[in-house]
């Protein structure tokens, strides 16, 4: 580990967290796997924690003292670039990262197939295009029971920066993939074969209450959650085999879905 003062952000070293777009960091380095930027001191913890690999760290002068069990604990090569505290501030305007970001290597992702072998608890996103969203939903997942979450092609990218911070580094922890093969019928395939009861969280005329449906289901449960506003798509309601809704008090239409996937998961999957 090697602490490097830099004075402001011009520094070309520091390309990855001022310049480049989340679809550039994807593809940089090793065009299989990337560069992610992981926001705030706890994101980065677990990250570290669950052997993701550093390229570098980005430190506000202030948390150098804060962070020193991290950089103690980081490979030699791994450079610290620190900043004056107004200069770290200007890479997004305010203090959300509480003055800590860092570079890692995006990490290879299992097969759709392999981590839904011995999945019990799955929850499956299908259209959610808000990445804070993404993120909320895994750290959901990983408070509230669920041990598998698979991510459908047309959903934003749960490395993408604003969602490892709003899940708190969680999409690190909890096992994750995209859905292969044409979506969604392969993974009702693999559902299937692997004897899962799927459930759609939907407003559909034919859906039953969420309350009580634990003792209705298996071990084995998948859950479904579409985007706000257009929902699931009619190709994935009609191929779960039961569609299911959260009571609401009168004149409220449904929660937003990262709320909808922590009541669902706390009804079906928690202790």
């Amino acid at each position: 580990m090697t602490i490097l003062r830099l004075s402001d952000t011009t520094d070309s070293r520091l390309k990855a967290y001022t310049s480049l777009t989340n679809h550039q960091l994807r593809n940089s380095l090793d065009p299989a796997r990337g560069v992610a930027i992981v926001e705030s001191q706890i994101a980065i913890r677990v990250a570290l924690a669950h052997g993701v690999e550093p390229l570098s760290l980005l430190l506000d002068e202030r948390r150098v003292e804060t962070m020193a069990d991290v950089l103690e604990g980081l490979p030699s090569d791994v450079p610290v670039f620190v900043l004056p505290p107004e200069e770290a501030q200007r890479l997004t305007g305010y203090r959300v990262t509480r003055g800590a970001l860092c570079a890692v290597r995006r990490p290879a992702l299992p097969s759709m197939a392999n981590l839904l072998d011995d999945a019990q608890r799955v929850v499956v996103l299908e259209g959610i295009t808000d990445t804070s969203n993404v993120g909320a939903v895994f750290r959901n997942a990983a408070a509230l029971g669920a041990d598998t979450v698979i991510v459908a092609p047309s959903c934003a990218d749960p490395f993408s920066r604003r969602a490892i911070r709003v899940s708190m580094g969680n999409v690190f922890l909890i096992r994750w993939s995209y859905a292969e093969g044409p979506w969604p019928y392969s993974l009702f395939d693999e559902l299937e074969a692997r004897g899962f009861v799927r459930i759609a969280l939907a407003l559909d005329d034919n859906a039953c209450s969420l309350r009580g449906m634990r003792e209705q289901v298996g071990e084995r449960v998948a859950l479904f959650f579409g985007a706000e506003g257009s929902g699931l798509s009619e190709e994935v309601i009609g191929g779960c085999d039961k569609t299911a809704i959260i009571p609401m008090a009168s004149g409220v239409d449904s929660l937003n879905v990262a709320a909808s996937t922590a009541v669902a998961m706390w009804e079906l999957f928690g202790a």
